[in-house]
């Protein structure tokens, strides 16, 4: 094909299951795995405990009669911000199972996330860790819609308590699976809308076992022999999928690591130290990010190929450079397959695979998705050109809660306008080449720099400020922040860090900018987050930004982390390490 002729759409067909239009996805995941004899077999582990496929099929049915003794009910909806535990599963398949719609969320958002979320999804319940409790302290109080707030892990005075709900469901007769249909609201999941504000995205019941079944089983071969640990939390499409979906449409089990985890707890995890529950059953497969594998390397304390058992890492939410990706796999001994991925497609779309792994690459279509690079004007372009992609899956989301105008803007038809950008080439492989809008995407998340340059804007000791995407070490894109100072303020270190805790008291951790830089005059009028937005010699971008303090290497590797855990929350931040 000449290739300067735009190529047919990559399509790549695959049998999936039928799946009836009478359908519950809990019921589903569970029985598949009864039915194969793995009742004993072990599906989750966390610090706590380890819990086979019997036994979660027992919790999740108390846990959804339960809810009937808590007044929730078919299509009414819970809000989920949980760490990852043995309770996660238990309450989002729960939910499902009884018709009802589990809405998870980040559990490192501020106060006001946590408001506008509440409000929004008119939630009629709220099962929050212990450890998230404080961001909700008070403001449960002042949601008409919210009549319960539950507590994980223990009991509070004004809560209730997971064990009651189970305790409950125990002893009531009612219906726990109650009938649903595969095509219609199963969960949601809120990501960053391109006006800062969280937004919902809508998916059904038929799409979690057709992600397992195309990309777990499909493309990675997951099966019951594996053991599956994940970097991205639940909450994120990309950890439900790597932690939950996957190994339970494929018998498999997953680790779950519940708070804040550091890179000493990667390491202790990987090599089979720990969880106890567990000791010498090491992970597999490990689902990461760029970040994490970068901060991983940089450890002292780095595992070797001999240290492990993995036999295939996958990465995704960010650009995983080529160089980054050699020197991962030449340390563990392990093949990475890069991939991207979309909440709006519930997982990765775009993969390398085991038999086809070019470095540098998002990889080909996941058979069973289709794909067009198109211009402004929806004309498919030639390999070699960029464009922005639409994707056609059976995973697509049912749309946008509450967002009419933003849904008829991505949903077109059986197309999803993803955003990104990228060009094909020769060999059919796609390389990503930004987004076609001004937001960021950090490790999966998408951060709006008009929204951190307005919380900034709105700081009693600023004039002007733009927040920009900018590469660090390993290329990957990070906010920036350039601030024009009012007249007579000092730009110095206590200024940083007065500027610094004020984003932090008003914007999620994962939002915040990489560095803050203060600069006498703003670089060009180029769109806010773009990494090109410089004046005409970029000297604007070229003075040093501003730190409150000299820092370590070590310290460096982890600020990485913390943009990275940040943007899937509590990621492998060290005990010693952040600003």
């Amino acid at each position: 094909m000449d290739d300067k002729t735009p190529r047919p759409e990559d399509t790549a067909e695959v049998v999936l299951s039928s799946i009836p239009r009478d359908y519950n996805a809990a019921h589903d995941l569970l029985q598949r795995n009864l039915q194969a004899g793995r009742a004993d077999q072990v599906v989750f582990v966390d610090e706590r405990v380890a819990i086979t496929y019997g036994e979660l099929a027992r919790r999740v049915d108390h846990f959804a009669r339960g809810l009937h003794s808590i007044g929730v009910g078919r299509e009414d909806r819970i809000m989920l911000c949980l760490n990852d535990n043995i309770d996660w599963p238990t309450i989002f398949l729960g939910a499902i199972k009884a018709g009802v719609v589990p809405v998870c969320v980040n559990t490192g958002l501020s106060k006001h996330d946590y408001d506008y979320m509440l409000r929004d999804s008119r939630a009629k319940a709220l099962f929050v860790s212990r450890s998230a409790y404080a961001a909700f302290d008070g403001l449960h109080n002042s949601i008409p819609t919210l009549s319960r707030l539950l507590i994980s892990e223990a009991p509070l005075a004004d809560g209730g308590d997971i064990g009651a709900i189970l305790e409950a469901g125990a002893e009531d007769d009612y219906r726990d699976t109650i009938d649903t249909l595969s095509d219609e609201p199963c969960f949601w999941l809120y990501s960053s809308g391109i006006d800062g504000h969280p937004r919902a995205t809508i998916h059904c019941h038929a799409s979690l076992v057709q992600m397992g079944e195309l990309y777990a089983q499909g493309v990675l071969g997951i099966s019951t022999r594996d053991r599956i640990l994940s970097v991205a939390p639940l909450y994120s499409a990309y950890g439900l999928c790597n932690s939950l979906i996957f190994p339970m449409v494929a018998g498999a089990m997953a680790v779950l690591k519940s708070g804040r985890r550091t890179i000493k707890d990667l390491i202790r995890y990987l090599t089979g130290v720990a969880p106890a529950k567990v000791v010498g059953a090491r992970p597999t497969v490990l689902f990461g990010v760029p970040a994490a594998f970068s901060a991983l390397l940089a450890d002292a304390e780095c595992p070797q190929a001999s240290d492990v058992s993995l036999r295939l890492c996958v990465s995704a939410g960010d650009a995983l450079s080529a160089s980054l990706q050699r020197r991962f796999e030449q340390r563990l001994g392990v093949q990475v397959l890069n991939g991207f991925s979309a909440t709006e497609m519930l997982h990765i779309y775009l993969s390398n695979t085991p038999q086809e792994n070019e470095n540098g690459t998002v990889g080909k279509p996941v058979p069973g998705f289709r794909m067009r690079l198109v211009d402004e004007q929806n004309v498919d372009v030639p390999d070699g050109q960029v464009g922005t992609l639409l994707v056609n899956g059976p995973t697509a989301a049912l749309g946008y809660w509450n967002q009419r105008q933003q849904t008829r803007d991505v949903f077109l038809g059986p197309w999803v306008k993803t955003g990104d950008r990228f060009w094909r080439d020769a060999d059919g492989f796609y390389h990503y080449a930004g987004r076609s809008d001004d937001l960021l995407k950090i490790s999966g998340q998408f951060v709006s720099p008009a929204e951190i340059a307005g919380v900034l804007a709105a700081h009693d000791a600023v004039a002007e400020v733009k927040v920009i995407g900018a590469p660090e070490e390993e290329g990957l894109i990070r906010p920036k922040a350039l601030v024009v100072l009012k007249h007579g303020e000092v730009p110095d270190e206590k200024m940083h860090r007065r500027l610094m805790d004020y984003l932090g008291d008003n914007l999620a951790h994962y939002k915040l900018p990489h560095w803050l830089e203060f600069v006498d005059v703003l670089p060009g009028n180029g769109p806010v987050g773009s990494p090109d937005a410089t004046d005409t010699d970029g000297s604007a971008l070229d003075q040093p930004f501003m730190d409150p303090s000299p820092v370590s290497a070590a310290t460096l590797v982890n600020d990485v982390l913390a943009q990275c855990d940040a943007a899937h929350h509590n990621l492998l931040q060290d005990e010693d390490g952040g600003r």
